[in-house]
């Protein structure tokens, strides 16, 4: 996780050269042809910022950025920054940002609220073929700013062996998922559901998972879905089929209590998949999280958006550097090293049909919601509002509905 602690998985990658060997590809440049980027003889130099300092992308992604570089005909300078989101806000303020940007897409609308963006679609960035809740997620006013290569959803994980000796149904509703949850828990021993729900971002992106799926909207967070919602996860909590550690667990805490077998469910993202396979669980499968009776599964969206800095010239050039990287192939291969669902629709419909264990989340990937289409750069404002609403309501602290409006006050103050 990094600032402040995102609804994203902790980076565990398998490496770059097997996963391109197996899938049969290579990181091309984009279709079209593009002007030479020298004046004068002399190479224009494009500054790029993102977060990834561990491996194998660390190293993966300079050789996307210096291919598609290539075929734009410019130079990419990459700098790492851990602390990503408020180095940009820094720079933001004196209009230094860097020509290309990878960050959370949570970030992305508070930086294009400053003006330091420049307008991808403007700049002649095409977003066809992309899932259009993708696209979406990274628009601000009307205009495009960021687009992702890939992206994630959260799904619910079920144990097969556990839920066999049971007899229990993978459940579908929120009615089947309490009796699914209650059924499977012995004591302390096995708990029947696990998720993440502590005072960050990633407890937001774990609840809007049942949120957005009860049809709630952000703009009210103490609307009837929305308590519903919020009495679903205290009464799992209240019942025992669920600890109350999840108020403090992150994520990655969560796949542990299920590959070691404490958990029958859990509420996780597809970059678990490789950590369960490296802790040795091949009993589990995934469906959609449930939903109330006549409702859609549905969560937030996750994962990163290329941006480019408002600089000029140089925001066209970045453009076609954008384009590359989000292209069919390149969003493929991103996605097969991150765990992501792809971009591109076409893309995703091959990464399901060759990693069968994505399926699920390739199939949700288009009723998935960014975290701030509807409220913009007013969404942390919002999720902290509602971060700290589960936490009063899952302490026993207060009613789901008394968080739930305290909730609303704040985040509309």
């Amino acid at each position: 996780m990094h600032t402040p602690v995102r609804a994203r998985r902790p980076r565990s990658f398998v490496p770059l050269t097997a996963l391109l060997a197996a899938a049969g590809l290579v990181l091309t440049a984009c279709g079209g042809s593009s002007s030479s980027g020298s004046a004068e003889g002399k190479t224009i130099t494009l500054t790029e910022m993102d977060y990834y300092n561990t491996e194998p992308l660390h190293s993966a992604l300079p050789k996307q950025l210096k291919q598609c570089g290539d075929k734009a005909g410019v130079t990419v300078k990459r700098q790492v920054v851990p602390e990503l989101r408020t180095k940009l806000m820094q720079l933001a303020g004196s209009r230094a940002i860097p020509d290309l940007v990878l960050l959370d897409n949570p970030d992305l609308q508070q930086l294009a609220a400053t003006g330091a963006l420049a307008d991808l679609g403007a700049a002649g960035l095409s977003t066809d073929g992309l899932y259009p809740n993708i696209v979406a997620a990274g628009q601000y006013q009307g205009k495009l700013y960021g687009v992702a290569p890939g992206v994630n959803q959260l799904a619910l994980y079920y144990n097969t062996a556990m839920f066999k000796k049971a007899g229990v149904e993978p459940p579908r509703t929120w009615d089947e998922l309490r009796t699914a949850a209650k059924k499977l828990t012995d004591g302390e021993k096995v708990r029947g559901i696990g998720f993440a729900v502590p005072a960050t971002e990633e407890g937001s992106f774990q609840f809007e998972s049942f949120f957005f799926s009860s049809g709630a909207s952000l703009k009210k967070l103490d609307s009837p879905q929305a308590v519903s919602a919020l009495h679903l996860l205290k009464d799992l909590v209240a019942s025992g089929s669920a600890p109350k550690d999840v108020l403090s667990w992150t994520q990655a805490n969560v796949e542990e209590q299920f590959a070691n077998g404490s958990l029958a469910m859990m509420v996780n993202g597809p970059w678990q998949l490789p950590q369960l396979q490296k802790a040795g669980m091949k009993d589990f499968g995934t469906v959609p999280v449930p939903a109330p009776a006549g409702g859609t599964s549905s969560s937030a969206l996750g994962g990163e958006v290329w941006a480019a800095g408002n600089n000029g010239d140089k925001a066209r050039k970045a453009a076609e550097v954008i384009k590359c990287m989000v292209s069919k192939d390149n969003s493929l291969a991103w996605a097969k090293l991150t765990d992501y669902v792809p971009s591109d629709e076409s893309a995703a419909g091959e990464l399901a049909s060759s990693v069968p264990a994505m399926k699920t989340f390739v199939q949700t990937i288009g009723t998935a919601k960014g975290r701030t289409a509807e409220l913009g750069a007013d969404y942390p404002k919002y999720s902290q509002a509602m971060w700290t609403a589960v936490q009063a309501a899952l302490s026993g602290g207060k009613s789901p509905a008394a968080a739930l409006a305290e909730a609303q006050r704040e985040a509309t103050r």
